[in-house]
């Protein structure tokens, strides 16, 4: 009997869902989000799958051999302010670090106007309001010595006055705790013991670094998405077991795999931005069937932009993320993210009367004003419309019809204030999120020390291929890849489907140079015993798993860290550096520096430190082979042709009939010339002047600029 390999992703507008079957063929459907609900969206959209392949739902169900699940449930908490409510015990006289924050309040390169204009910043609204917060005496130092005993009376006191107040979850994080954990455990036994149902977050359990500001913010916010994502997750699981599903669920992860539902409920943090990283995890595993080492990941939806680094087959990983503006410790994959979406609202600047796209959003309700829902306000999408890219009527491959006539006269609103014809407007519109497109992308790779120029842009989501042809024309590449045809629009379901199970374990253990062996080779043996550990518990066979091990490194004095691989002569199976290995790691070290600070930044006679030692525990789960076509003579797309439309291109500054491709009837080895749009069921791909539009053997469009 067929078994399937299933990924499901949950979006703000639409739950995609993509089944591989054991012959290698990939079904997707999407079916609408049901927020608060979400769970019912994704039996919906895998219902729909189901019904494409002509099986009753609980047959369905009870052939799917692994369900991976991407889930924005903690996401949205958190953007909604709909999280728990929270209390904090931390060591006394150190309450008020998560309201003092940072000196940058959480603001990046990517938001200038705040960040070297403190008035247009704030503080976010806390997540741990003060009356919820306790201290209780304790102190251990640096170098992981009691100092003051835990006084546990003290806690018990604390604790007896959280729960009085209402607190639906606890967050414990302690000053240098991750040197000597057992303080928190034992406030987390003493919780346990008082309240048995309530939800813990332990910093030393979930982020245990250096870093008491980002540690502790890991803890709160952990525990302030924990409840509902937790519920979510134990709600779904018993859903699933009724529709016929009997394997373990999985859950994708933001360190670029999945975890087991398990550890998902223990540490909901980890589910965080989920989503656009199995983006990323897709394209490293299209990129490996294609012999396509570097690729740009862009993914483009509603309401956002998300940009992802695969360089050498790698994904770019950061150890420090960033979301309401509190900035975590967690490893994961590094995205970057804009307000840049088909959603992106457009509006004049009342004191510059410039033109100004995002980051506000329309999202799904009341959604573009073509959507007809009671928005005037133009819209990238809208503008798309008016521009022709998009025909109104036969958006989502016919599912959903547009009103153009309520996206022309939103653009004609800002058209009147700036000046502007109809379509220059609307040509603006979308130039200008095209241009934040590029510009993003830019600091995503300049600043790791990469040229984009070396790159090949992926561009996936409902619009990324709708713009991929401009940015990444600014950025200077030589070709866009839209993924698998009919795939592209799913694309994060197709990374959660094709997702490893992935653990990642970090150990701060701070030297200096000149190195102690047998330290760092005791930190290494450690970890692999922590992840091995990890692994029996998900049933996975010690042969099964892949251990990679990595130390961040630093100059000693710099605040900045670089990671480091460990050399490939080590064994990954009993990691024991070696004098000789431990030098190749000081020179990779200097290699990898210069290659991001610029050759010579760095200083060969000036001593090193060892902060992080880390190892990724992966365990290979797709058994996914596409299937390549017979290389044959390219031949022209004239059959596939559907007719004409009116476009209006910025390039040539005006409206031309433009020829209209079905890309389903576009096969293998077939070209197309811009200008030209080419419908797909669930995104258009706009091929501008001067580029061709190629179909290679994997089903794969290729955007080609020329030399």
């Amino acid at each position: 009997m067929e078994s399937f390999q299933v990924g499901v992703d949950i979006g703000g507008t639409f739950t995609d869902c993509v089944v591989i079957t054991d012959a290698g063929e990939l079904v997707a459907a999407k079916s609408p989000s049901t927020p608060p609900h979400f769970a019912q969206g994704m039996l919906n959209s895998m219902a729909a799958v189901a019904e494409r392949l002509g099986l009753p739902f609980a047959d369905f169900c009870s052939r799917i051999r692994l369900l991976t699940h991407g889930t924005t449930v903690g996401t949205n908490a958190l953007i909604q302010r709909r999280g728990a409510r929270v209390g904090l015990i931390t060591t006394k006289g150190h309450e008020d670090i998560i309201h003092i924050m940072r000196g940058s309040r959480g603001i990046d390169s990517r938001h200038l106007n705040q960040l070297v204009h403190f008035p247009e910043s704030q503080k976010p609204i806390p997540i741990v309001p003060k009356r919820y917060i306790r201290g209780v005496s304790e102190r251990v130092d640096c170098m992981g010595d009691v100092v003051v005993e835990l006084n546990e009376q003290e806690v018990e006191r604390c604790v007896d006055e959280l729960l009085a107040l209402g607190v639906e979850s606890f967050a414990v994080c302690l000053l240098w705790s991750f040197k000597h954990p057992q303080h928190e455990l034992r406030i987390k036994q003493i919780i346990q013991k008082r309240a048995p149902n309530v939800f813990i977050s332990c910093s030393v359990e979930l982020a245990p670094k250096w870093g008491e500001y980002e540690r502790l913010t890991a803890a709160a916010l952990n525990a302030y998405i924990g409840p509902v994502t937790s519920n979510y997750l134990r709600q779904l699981v018993e859903q699933l077991k009724k529709a016929g599903y009997r394997h373990p669920l999985q859950i994708t992860s933001c360190g670029g795999g999945s975890i087991s539902v398990d550890r998902a409920i223990e540490a909901p943090l980890l589910t965080l931005d989920s989503g656009p990283v199995s983006g990323v995890t897709a394209s490293q595993y299209l990129g490996q069937l294609i012999g396509c080492a570097d690729i740009i990941t862009t993914d483009m939806g509603g309401t956002s932009f998300d940009v992802g680094v695969i360089a050498g087959g790698r994904p770019a990983y950061n150890s420090v993320a960033n979301v309401a503006q509190y900035e975590y410790f967690i490893p994961k994959v590094d995205i970057q993210a804009i307000g840049s979406g088909g959603g992106s609202l457009a509006r004049v600047d009342p004191v510059t009367q410039t033109l100004r796209v995002g980051p506000e959003s329309a999202g799904a309700d009341p959604g573009p004003a073509c959507y007809g829902k009671g928005n005037t306000v133009p819209t990238v999408t809208d503008a798309d419309v008016v521009l022709g890219y998009i025909d109104p009527d036969n958006f989502l491959g016919g599912r959903i019809k547009l009103d153009r006539e309520k996206s022309v006269q939103a653009v004609e609103k800002v058209a009147r204030e700036i000046g502007l014809s109809l379509m220059e407007t609307a040509a603006g519109i979308a130039k200008i999120a095209e241009f934040k497109m590029a510009d993003i992308i830019r600091k995503t790779t300049v600043e790791k020390g990469l040229d984009p120029r070396d790159f090949t842009v992926f561009a996936f989501g409902g619009a990324g291929p709708v713009h991929a042809g401009v940015f990444a024309r600014e950025l200077g590449v030589q070709k866009v890849l839209i993924p698998l045809n009919r795939i592209a629009s799913t694309w994060c379901a197709f990374g959660a489907a094709t997702a490893d199970i992935l653990h990642v374990h970090e150990q701060v253990e701070i030297q200096s140079s000149t190195f102690e062996l047998a330290r760092v080779n005791r930190v290494l043996t450690g970890l692999c015993k922590r992840a091995m550990d990890q692994m029996r518990g998900d049933g996975i066979k010690p042969a099964a798993v892949q251990l990679r091990f990595s130390i961040d490194m630093r100059h000693r004095g710099q605040m900045n860290e670089v990671e480091v691989e460990l050399p490939t002569a080590v064994d990954r199976s009993s990691p024991r550096l070696t004098l000789a290995l431990l030098g190749q790691l000081e020179q990779a070290f200097y290699a990898r520096y210069e290659s991001i600070y610029g050759k010579g930044s760095s200083y060969g006679d000036a001593r090193l430190e060892m902060v992080t030692f880390r190892v990724r525990a992966r365990s290979a789960t797709q058994s996914l082979k596409l299937r390549r076509k017979v290389k044959r003579k390219p031949a022209d797309a004239s059959a596939a042709r559907t007719g004409h439309r009116s476009v209006y291109w910025s390039d040539l500054g005006k409206s031309v009939k433009t020829p209209i491709y079905d890309g389903a009837q576009i096969s293998f080895g077939q070209t197309v010339s811009g200008p030209a749009v080419v419908e797909t069921t669930d995104t258009n791909i706009v091929v501008q002047p001067q580029q061709v539009l190629q179909v290679d053997a994997l089903g794969n469009f290729e955007l080609h600029f020329g030399k």
